[in-house]
């Protein structure tokens, strides 16, 4: 095995442009967004897809280096790539496991037929999860049925339940959130009802304002919107001692930390990049990225190269990469960038 080792997960945008939803904090697919008009104009393209024997490709090459998870699109619903089932049978094959983010839609097939394919090969499933409540949760997840989800998402933890009795294989089940002012008051009431369903952990990141209809729902847009969500971090943790999965144990928390005050401006120093040498992301058209910030401004961190015409290794011993690894808290995104944290 490499040295490179430290590399353990690739994410795969393999269908970014498909999603039955329009969640309004979505770079893509939001009500405010532009993008795939601004994209058309641009590459005269309406759909980017990556490449089944793409897709064939990284795994093999990852399955080389070591990598340990893949993701599939976390941009748009990756349970509507054609190839879906494929790819999870990539997974069995190379012993890579996939780990996936959906909108708990399950489309195409019913909740229990997709958790037949997904358990078995899956470490984790996010289900993203905007509100303890229809009423918001279906005002940020436009297009969402609420009560059919949370449907949808019993069932699958059933599953889970069961094939665990029969294998021994645990699935992880997450509540993936978007941490934003008009649903974080839920926040509490959201770690309850993971614990009341038996999931497994909570979490989120900061809203990313793509665009200005969400800025002022950021949480770090004032010291007073800063002290709000301070409060609600108090809450979940004090959610999390009260109610506990059905096996008693504590539904995990995680990026669910105290902001500074001046973390309107910026990201204190010490927070490190949980991605850099250990994830990397290709997109459907090859492109290699080393994190996940948003495509328009990730390109200010250089150009790593097309997995159409370089490698992984090629591009974790290139210059560009070492150089970003070495210097990343002077780059100006860094310095601002919602997925730092702090060093456990």
């Amino acid at each position: 095995m490499l040295e490179q080792n430290k590399l353990w997960r690739i994410t795969l945008d393999t269908n970014p442009e498909d999603c039955n939803l329009h969640c309004i904090m979505c770079e893509e697919h939001s009500p405010y967004s532009k993008f795939k008009e601004e994209l058309f104009v641009k590459t005269g393209v309406k759909r980017r897809l990556m490449k089944f024997e793409l897709v064939e490709r990284i795994f093999n090459e990852a399955a080389k280096l070591g990598v340990k998870e893949i993701i599939p699109s976390t941009m748009g619903e990756p349970l509507l790539y054609n190839e879906i089932e494929k790819i999870f049978e990539l997974s069995e094959q190379y012993n890579i496991k996939i780990n996936l983010t959906t909108n708990g839609t399950f489309p195409k097939k019913t909740a229990e037929e997709w958790a037949k394919i997904i358990i078995p090969n899956t470490t984790d499933i996010k289900i993203s999860w905007n509100g303890a409540t229809a009423e918001t949760s279906e005002k940020i997840m436009t297009g969402s049925n609420f009560s059919k989800t949370l449907g949808n998402t019993k069932k699958l933890i059933a599953f889970r339940n069961q094939h665990f009795v029969e294998t021994g294989y645990y699935s992880r089940i997450t509540f993936q959130l978007t941490f934003m002012q008009n649903n974080m008051r839920e926040l509490a009431d959201i770690v309850k009802l993971a614990a009341v369903l038996g999931v497994d952990r909570v979490k989120g990141h900061h809203l990313w304002t793509h665009f200005d209809e969400i800025k002022p729902l950021s949480m770090k847009s004032t010291k007073e919107s800063v002290a709000k969500w301070n409060e609600y971090v108090k809450q979940a943790y004090g959610a999390q001692e009260k109610y506990r999965k059905p096996n008693g144990e504590k539904v995990l928390l995680e990026n669910i930390v105290p902001l500074t005050d001046n973390e309107q401006t910026g990201v204190p120093e010490s927070y490190e990049c949980p991605f850099l040498e250990r994830e990397l992301w290709i997109s459907a058209t090859g492109k290699i990225s080393p994190c996940c910030t948003p495509d328009n401004l990730r390109q200010s961190l250089g150009d790593f190269g097309n997995i159409e015409n370089t490698t992984i290794q090629e591009v974790l011993a290139s210059l560009t990469y070492k150089r970003l690894v070495e210097n990343y808290k002077n780059v100006a995104l860094c310095k601002t960038c919602n997925m730092r944290k702090p060093l456990c």
